[in-house]
């Protein structure tokens, strides 16, 4: 099951329905970003306004309110929160599209087809100031902990950057990179949402402990998406791995386990010009098994996620929760 559906006015509604009873909070966090990325100066309106077709589920905001309703309340700190974690992440997919030079994100043209490089990353920077200026309203704390998570996050996408083209890259060495640039973010937002509705330590860091595998299940399957998914349904450029040359789990797995003279075919594939080289490695990557173990990757860290939960009393967030460690590996966008 989809966590979206294919249309993007279904993939709205869709998650509207799954987010329901933090709605209103939603909401909440929608006006804050708003109020907070405005800027006085019309020639900036249109590059900012560009960013409300990045809009998509609101996966960390929405995990952040949930855990807090999950724990107990949710308050006027955790709305304000809710806008950061929202403005990081949209700075980081602003400089993702930089980085893999795409063109479409979410059905609609990338800051850096419209607007050029040199305004893309200082949209990114515009969006990680406001962000850190609006946390500071919250206290030092709530500070520290997304500047920590923010550090990793950067660090997890240089790591991945110096590691282009190296094809032997290990799956440990993978899975530390997926960690820090998307789960760390993922695990602050769960981490945030449950210790700013006072729950226990021990429940802070289970919940931790949650948004860090969701986010690695989250990232296998983005990375599958990127090999075998369709364009019409994610929204977004696909193959971008491949020509960024960035190794990912399913290649990584394919390259360990093929044929020396399989081997040798495939850093043929890898190495050439031109954009086919989807079409040219799915059939390598059906037979070796490489996308079904990508995908059971995906699925482990999910159940891993889903059993930190018990933690918690029974709640409809909690359904949510353990509901949202399925719809995150069995998606099409």
């Amino acid at each position: 099951m989809s966590l979206v559906a294919a249309n993007p006015a279904s993939a709205v509604r869709a998650s509207a329905n799954l987010f329901a009873p933090i709605q209103n909070d939603l909401e909440a966090v929608e006006q804050l970003l708003a109020q907070t990325i405005g800027s006085r100066r019309a020639c900036l309106t249109p590059i900012i306004g560009h960013l409300e077709s990045y809009r998509g589920k609101r996966l960390r905001p929405a995990l952040l309110l949930l855990t807090a309703r999950a724990c107990g309340r949710v308050t006027p700190d955790h709305r304000t929160l809710g806008a950061v974690v929202e403005m990081i992440h949209t700075a980081t997919l602003v400089h993702d599209d930089v980085l893999d030079e795409a063109d479409v994100r979410r059905h609609a043209a990338t800051v850096n087809a419209g607007w050029g490089n040199s305004a893309s990353i200082l949209l990114g920077d515009y969006l990680f100031t406001h962000a850190f200026h609006l946390a500071s309203s919250v206290d030092a704390h709530a500070c520290r902990l997304i500047g920590q998570a923010t550090n990793r996050v950067c660090e997890g996408e240089l790591h991945q950057t110096v590691e282009r083209d190296n094809w032997a890259l290990t799956e440990q060495d993978y899975l530390g990179i997926v960690e820090a640039k998307t789960a760390e973010l993922t695990s602050c937002c769960a981490r945030l949402g449950t210790l700013y509705s006072g729950a226990e330590p021990h429940t802070v860091e289970s919940l931790a402990r949650y948004g860090r595998w969701l986010g690695i299940a989250f990232q296998i399957a983005d990375d599958l998406l990127d090999l075998v998914g369709e364009e019409r349904i994610t929204g977004k450029s696909l193959g971008t791995d491949l020509e960024q040359r960035k190794p990912t789990l399913p290649l990584i797995h394919l390259l360990e386990k093929a044929p020396k003279e399989t081997v040798s075919r495939l850093h043929q594939i890898l190495g050439s010009p031109g954009n086919h080289k989807r079409e040219a490695l799915d059939p390598f990557l059906v037979e070796s098994g490489s996308l079904r173990y990508a995908g059971r990757k995906a699925e482990d860290y999910a159940d891993k996620a889903r059993a930190e939960l018990t933690c918690l009393p029974a709640s409809e967030c909690k359904s949510i929760l353990e509901m949202l460690t399925d719809r995150v590996v069995h998606r099409s966008y």
